[in-house]
């Protein structure tokens, strides 16, 4: 499914730990690391994606996490020619992404990379918020770039927001709650 432009919908995920690093999956029989992601179904949400994309890349269930936000709008990245099927050439240009945060808040051996008949990643690890971008294939660079940047207010929210709530504050402001934060 593609967009009038030639792009096809798509869900990102930057999953993070307690300690606000994040979850960098290694492609299967490859030597490149990404985050989670997939396309939208004919039908399906934004959302909706990123909870099927989570549990059939990474075998986490929508109870195993917690969204601190998401991106404003499409996040877009071109696919350079010759990584494109000769039957897309012409039609598709690349893919275009809502990136949703995600906190970790079940256990590390939740992560299940064999939860479906076709796992994504072959190996997992935890590396810091601001990845090292050049391990990422060069057409996904600023893309990246732009969900991190955008992203991270979230994980301030949601610090602020822990650290109230474990002192007994609560939200000292509307302004600070991570569910209006999710919905700017």
């Amino acid at each position: 499914m593609l967009d009038r432009e030639g792009y096809r919908p798509n869900v990102g995920i930057i999953l993070c730990n307690a300690k606000n690093e994040v979850f960098w999956g290694k492609r299967i029989r490859e030597h490149s690391w990404q985050f989670p992601q997939g396309g939208i179904k004919r039908g399906e949400s934004p959302e909706q994606a990123m909870y099927r994309e989570l549990y059939e890349e990474v075998g986490l269930l929508p109870e195993h996490v917690r969204i601190l936000g998401r991106t404003k709008g499409w996040l877009r990245y071109e696919v350079p020619t010759h990584w494109i099927k000769r039957e897309w050439r012409g039609s598709y240009k690349g893919q275009k992404q809502i990136w949703f945060l995600l906190r970790l808040t079940g256990r590390d051996n939740d992560v299940s990379l064999r939860a479906t008949a076709k796992p994504e990643f072959d190996a997992w690890r935890w590396n810091d918020y601001w990845v090292p971008l050049d391990s990422v294939i060069e057409f996904k660079r600023g893309v990246y770039g732009q969900a991190l940047a955008e992203l991270i207010r979230f994980l301030d929210v949601d610090r602020r927001g822990r650290h109230r709530r474990a002192v007994g504050g609560g939200y000292g402001t509307p302004g600070d709650s991570p569910a209006k934060a999710e919905g700017e």
